[in-house]
């Protein structure tokens, strides 16, 4: 079994978002990037039981309109057969 690489990766967030992010951490005597990891991973699984009791995903097809739209600035998109993308309307 090979080891999977860890990579990073790079955000941009507003000052804002930044400093509040930084007083989570304080608060939690984290660092914000255990903050912003912790987020994500909490996000993917929640993701993936989602997926697990709907059985809607995302096709590559989708993924690719949705990221075509996010980059014109439309943030609300939908799946295929018309619900909104994490079961959000």
């Amino acid at each position: 079994m090979s080891a999977t690489a860890i990579r990073p990766a790079a955000i941009k967030i507003d000052d804002n978002t930044k400093a509040r992010v930084k007083r989570l951490a304080d608060a939690r005597q984290r660092t914000p990037h255990w903050l912003m990891r912790e987020a994500f991973r909490q996000d993917t699984h929640k993701a993936r039981e989602e997926h697990r009791t709907t059985g809607l995903h995302a096709t590559a097809e989708e993924a690719d309109v949705w990221l075509d739209q996010l980059e014109q600035g439309c943030s609300k998109t939908r799946h295929q057969n018309g619900t909104a993308w994490g079961g959000r309307s």
